[in-house]
């Protein structure tokens, strides 16, 4: 007789996945002996459609399935390299509304940036064909009224996921490489012949690293006005996750320095700026209106509540259904649905889609995936300051039933909150 372990090194899985399949009878012969199951030397694990006389294989005849884009943000490799869900159709919806700008508002890992680097990727003026990487996609079938803008504007591309530091000084020093980064994608710009001279010194010295903080930011504004003057065409502006530096600095006590930044940078970018043709922001969090857009009547905020762009972050129940097909799984609807299917984005059943693909790539074995991708200081502070009304009613949604409020949308925080009744989705 051997253990979970001694048979999960054999088999080449987990020893979690052993128990789990003891647990459901998916082992003849194995037995539990106190906490630990004991399992026959020559047992197989042939009843999971995987392993059949020790040798691997697929759940059904497919011998070329894509990986799952675990972690990928890259739309070029994702849709190339790995199973692409095709969210393709947000372009269309855009196009259709044309509004200014937008801000999307959703939970941690539902895709936003891979979903804003789509939009750069397909907007965003190349050298080379980039249409190559749509023309398979839902977006290309929709006609020449949306195809003619793919590949037609400049774009500025600013993603701020990363930029988690203890001081102002370390996230000061981490935007001005961001900056300096994407100004450097566009250094065609120094040899531009409609470009004054003090713009190109302005653009040397964010290349080069000696903008000060007052250089900085103006840094989108004066970006767009020199991609407008040169292309003759105003740019696209993408900034992902532009509440991740705010989240730290409320966290690490540098909240006003940020706030101070963020409001002058994002208020050059998008307020009354006529070199903007487009502008996408995303967060986790709607920051108030008056404390970082004061003025910036052109936003567009799309939040989990609004009909608008809600089955583009996370996956559609009909999107899921069609995965757990391709990968030969389909037996685990139900149990994926029971422990990921946990949100409901305007009029869309949304299943959390960094738990569905760990989920599906390690075995089908139920976890909760997505609880520890992410910090909840924020969650954590409004926790402790919570009245005996808000702990009630907490308590009854965590008892899987239902409570009517009001929510305040001047109120920063308000979806961190939403979180927690997620958290293990």
């Amino acid at each position: 007789m051997k253990t979970c372990k001694e048979m999960a090194a054999i088999w080449n899985v987990t020893e979690r996945t052993v128990s789990a399949f003891c647990k459901e009878g998916k082992i003849p012969g194995a037995v539990k002996n106190g906490k630990s199951w004991q399992i026959l030397d020559d047992a197989e694990k042939s009843v999971d459609d995987r392993i059949s006389t020790g040798r691997y294989r697929k759940r059904d005849s497919r011998t070329d399935t894509k990986p799952l884009p675990i972690g990928i943000s890259d739309y070029v490799r994702a849709q190339a390299e790995y199973y692409y869900v095709d969210k393709t159709m947000l372009i269309k919806e855009f196009l259709d509304q044309k509004p200014l700008v937008s801000l999307f508002t959703r939970p941690r890992r539902f895709g936003k940036t891979l979903n804003m680097d789509m939009l750069r990727v397909f907007f965003e003026i190349s050298d080379e064909d980039t249409s190559r990487f749509f023309s398979d996609k839902n977006i290309w079938k929709c006609g020449s009224e949306y195809r003619m803008h793919q590949g037609k504007y400049p774009v500025i591309f600013l993603t701020f996921k990363d930029v988690k530091f203890d001081s102002w000084e370390e996230t000061l020093a981490k935007i001005r490489d961001l900056l300096q980064t994407e100004y450097g994608r566009h250094r065609e710009l120094l040899d531009s012949a409609n470009l004054a001279t003090y713009e190109k010194d302005y653009f040397t010295k964010i290349l080069d690293g000696t903008a000060t903080e007052v250089d900085l930011t103006s840094a989108l504004e004066k970006l767009s006005r020199m991609l407008t003057e040169h292309y003759n065409k105003a740019p696209i502006i993408i900034i992902d996750e532009y509440d991740t530096p705010i989240q730290e600095g409320y966290s690490k006590d540098f909240y006003d320095e940020i706030i101070s930044f963020m409001r002058n940078f994002f208020s050059g970018a998008f307020k009354d700026n006529k070199n903007l043709s487009y502008g996408f922001l995303t967060g986790i969090l709607r920051i108030a209106q008056e404390i970082i857009f004061s003025g910036l009547n052109n936003l567009t905020v799309n939040s989990v509540l609004d009909e608008e762009y809600d089955q583009y972050f996370g996956f559609t129940s009909a999107e899921v259904h069609e995965m757990l097909q391709y990968y030969g799984v389909l037996d685990k609807e139900e149990e994926l649905k029971s422990w990921y299917d946990g949100y409901h984005f305007g009029n869309e059943e949304i299943y959390n889609p960094w738990s569905v693909i760990n989920y599906i790539s390690k075995g089908c074995v139920p976890q909760a995936y997505w609880v520890n991708t992410g910090k909840n200081e924020i969650l954590e502070d409004v926790l402790k300051t919570a009245t005996e009304d808000i702990t009630e009613r907490l308590y009854v949604l965590l008892q899987e039933e239902k409570v009517i409020a009001r929510i305040d949308w001047c109120i920063v925080l308000w979806l961190k909150i939403q979180q927690i009744f997620t958290a293990y989705c």
